[in-house]
């Protein structure tokens, strides 16, 4: 064997002693690590109690609330046109929009002088038939009496010719000319008689005329008159002014709007409910008198808020009527009124109630009876809530009579004095031990 042989063999040997070496150190100090350990204490197995806030619940009355959406305008928007037609000469200085006028005041005036003539024709007309009528009258009248004349005369021509015919034809006294000259003498009266009383007949005729003539003229005249006071136009109620379209010195023809009147003495906004809970909820008076429609709606008091303002005090209303049923939507539409001494501002910082606005309205319905108030979130979606039972969590399968706001009233699956959980949970286990702290509803927030 060679020296480098020899050395190699060194080198292998070295090395597997220290490796040996290294691990023997190893296993000795893991042996006293080991025995530097110490063991866990053991801890108590006791269970955790999950802190929740509960109620008390009572069953209770509970008005319902129906809750609504419209937009309030004026009751009476009325649009004013020109009846006569003419020039504008004159508007009243007021008439401009969002103004105010009173009851009986001048709104503008159509250029009466074309319906002054007119009238002073007709009552001309008038004034002439009616003295035409009175000279027929006074010509009847005067013929009348000398148509007795005549008739005397008549008579006493006839009682000439007949005793002047006697005595000649019987006595032989006379002469056939003094029979002819009697019997002309009777046939000339009899025949002005006959004239007076066909004169007499026709002055009938004719009174009967000019009286139907006058009733014409009259009827002229009071519409003259009438053409006459429409060129005026005034206010019929205190309105505000919508709209305005005419000019000083403006030619208007009848029927061409010019103004729009808006009576603010009352107000009216159409309300849509869902027909389901207008159906279950809102009052009715009887059977509605035997009529087809809902005329039997009863007329509860309403609070209406500003949306733009929620936060003020509400203002008072009366529901009116059920003004319509959409069909497609399934929708009930009533009507609610605001007098104009409710609808006024009630201090420095609030508004009116004025046509435009978009309102909620509150409109109390019947009265629930034997329910359960409860938060909205205590009821879970698949109405079911949470209950203590003996300091243990357990879920109560409930029916829900209505939710309003941030209530939700339940009318069955509770008993009274059963502690609802109020607390939020997310699906926890049923039967967990339950740390209840018991507080108040009012004390309760969203």
């Amino acid at each position: 064997m060679n020296d480098e042989t020899k050395l190699l063999v060194t080198r292998v040997v070295v090395g597997v002693v220290l490796c040996a070496a290294f691990l023997g150190l190893g296993v000795k100090g893991m042996k006293f690590l080991a025995k530097m350990k110490k063991n866990p204490e053991t801890a108590a197995n006791e269970d955790r109690a999950l802190h929740v806030e509960a109620i008390k619940v009572q069953p209770v009355n509970e008005e319902v609330m129906l809750t609504g959406f419209g937009e309030v305008r004026s009751l009476d928007v009325v649009r004013i046109s020109s009846e006569v037609a003419g020039k504008i000469v004159n508007i009243n200085p007021k008439l401009e929009v969002g103004e105010t006028v009173l009851c009986g005041d001048l709104l503008f005036e159509v250029d009466p002088q074309v319906y002054k003539a007119r009238l002073d024709e007709a009552e001309a007309t008038h004034g002439q038939l009616q003295a035409g009528i009175k000279r027929q009258e006074t010509q009847i009248s005067n013929d009348s009496e000398r148509l007795k004349n005549l008739r005397r005369s008549r008579d006493l021509a006839m009682a000439e010719y007949e005793r002047v015919k006697q005595l000649f034809v019987t006595d032989e006294v006379g002469t056939q000319s003094g029979v002819d000259a009697a019997e002309r003498a009777y046939n000339a009266a009899k025949d002005l008689v006959d004239q007076l009383e066909k004169a007499v007949a026709v002055y009938t005729i004719q009174i009967s005329e000019s009286q139907k003539a006058l009733e014409a003229a009259s009827a002229r005249s009071a519409l003259a008159k009438i053409y006459l006071d429409k060129s005026s136009v005034a206010a019929e109620f205190d309105a505000r002014i919508k709209t305005v379209n005419l000019e000083q010195g403006q030619y208007v023809s009848p029927g061409a709007v010019l103004l729009t009147l808006a009576n603010d003495s009352v107000l009216e906004m159409s309300v849509p409910l869902d027909s389901r809970e207008a159906r279950e909820w809102l009052q009715f008076d009887g059977v509605g008198n035997g009529k087809a429609w809902f005329s039997n709606l009863k007329p509860v008091d309403c609070e209406i808020r500003w949306t733009e303002n929620s936060g003020s005090k509400a203002k008072a209303g009366k529901l009116h009527r059920v003004e319509r049923f959409d069909e497609t939507t399934r929708t009930l539409y009533v009507a609610v009124r605001i007098d104009a001494k409710d609808a006024k501002a009630n201090g420095p910082d609030d508004f009116p109630l004025v046509d435009g606005m978009f309102c909620s309205v509150e409109i109390p319905g019947k009265t629930m009876t034997s329910v359960y108030r409860l938060p909205r979130w205590a009821v879970s979606m698949e109405e079911k809530v949470y209950i203590a039972n003996d300091s243990l969590l357990k879920k109560v399968p409930v029916q829900v009579a209505r939710s309003q706001g941030e209530d939700t009233f339940v009318s069955g699956g509770l008993q009274p004095g059963d502690s609802v959980i109020v607390t939020r949970l997310i699906n926890p286990l049923e039967g967990i031990l339950l740390n209840v702290n018991y507080t108040d509803f009012s004390e309760l927030g969203p």
